[in-house]
């Protein structure tokens, strides 16, 4: 276990964040703890993430926010994994551990609580159990008490939208009443922080097809995507109005846009606090669930599997929605009410009214 230099400070609690970040993995999971860390620090706390391997782009913007960052050498998510952590909550003197991940299960939650650490467990599918963390945390709208029916007497549930955690990029907005054009000629195209499987080349397929008068595209890259310079070369090559970026300021663009075509990941939570309408498509069983319980409440529109969708078809259902000016106006005012932007504080607030062991 490597740890890079730190100012220690025994006045301040440390929050110890457990989640990684790969082309495989992506980076929804070390960015909504990013947004939770930000929150930590707001309440006067300090903040370490725990990863496995991390990429140099998200060692370099978890630096740039004030966190510590501990490079593990264990198998991700193994025992020793957890007790690596276990140990560096005790050199750090956190009184809690923060773990967001799908390669985390029941035994390294157990593992952890017989330390007599604090455990918030990060959740999206209920598929971790038994579970005996102190808080488990599923922030999506098909959350529910039913799906975590194997758990301890003690363990507190935090469910749904109320607790979605969005990063300062997003709440501190000076803007978020998003105008809705007639016409939706800003597409934004954001298929998460890697795009191992590369969807956004389907998307630049679909914008070839595009029948909507005066289009322009936005397609955002990840520092850990592969895949930037094939882009590149395509949209060049098509004559193609799209600019393809990375280390993108995403509150600013989603204020640009008039809508989105996305993955079915946290982006979505993302877009709909901002008011941007979304066509998206999912990439495994957790964004299926999410992506259906949002397209349900009306806040994007759920097009399925990235495999199945034909990019004609995927460009008809945007064009759809690019002159449908009533129903980007509802999905606007869906999503804002359904994502305040409180999330984070809200479950800082929960850690803090448990005493740590």
């Amino acid at each position: 276990m490597r740890s890079e230099p730190r100012k220690e400070d025994v006045n301040h609690p440390t929050l110890l964040i457990r989640a990684d970040a790969s082309v495989a993995i992506g980076t929804g999971h070390v960015m909504r703890c990013l947004a939770l860390a930000q929150a930590w620090q707001g309440s006067g706390g300090k903040a370490v993430f725990a990863m496995a391997d991390p990429s140099p782009w998200v060692c370099e913007r978890l630096r740039s926010e004030g966190m510590e960052i501990v490079h593990l050498e264990a198998r991700p998510g193994s025992l020793d994994d957890a007790r690596q952590v276990v140990n560096l909550a005790r050199q750090r003197a956190g009184c809690w551990i923060v773990v967001d991940g799908y390669h985390f299960d029941s035994n390294y939650q157990r593992s952890i609580k017989e330390a007599q650490v604090g455990l918030l467990f990060v959740d999206d599918a209920g598929k971790a159990g038994p579970y005996c963390a102190d808080i488990v945390l599923n922030q999506n709208l098909h959350a529910n008490e039913e799906m975590y029916s194997q758990r301890e007497a003690h363990t507190q549930l935090l469910t749904g939208t109320p607790y979605i955690m969005l990063r300062r990029d997003f709440t501190a907005a000076p803007e978020r009443d998003h105008p809705i054009n007639s016409v939706a000629r800003r597409l934004l195209v954001s298929m998460g922080g890697s795009d191992p499987d590369n969807i956004t080349a389907k998307a630049v397929e679909m914008l070839q097809t595009m029948e909507i008068p005066g289009w322009e595209a936005i397609a955002v890259l990840g520092q850990n995507s592969t895949h930037f310079a094939s882009l590149s070369d395509t949209i060049r090559g098509a004559g193609l109005p799209i600019q393809l970026v990375q280390n993108a300021d995403m509150a600013e663009l989603m204020h640009w846009a008039d809508v989105a075509v996305t993955a079915g990941g946290t982006t979505i939570w993302e877009l709909a606090f901002m008011g941007v309408p979304a066509v998206a498509m999912t990439r495994g069983e957790h964004e299926r669930m999410l992506l259906q319980s949002a397209a349900h409440q009306g806040i994007a529109i759920d097009v399925g599997p990235f495999q199945a969708v034909a990019p004609r078809d995927l460009g008809k259902v945007v064009a759809s929605l690019a002159f449908d000016e009533a129903r980007r106006l509802k999905m606007s005012k869906a999503g804002r009410a359904f994502v305040d932007g409180l999330g984070a504080a809200r479950v800082v607030d929960a850690i803090r009214r448990i005493p740590c062991n």
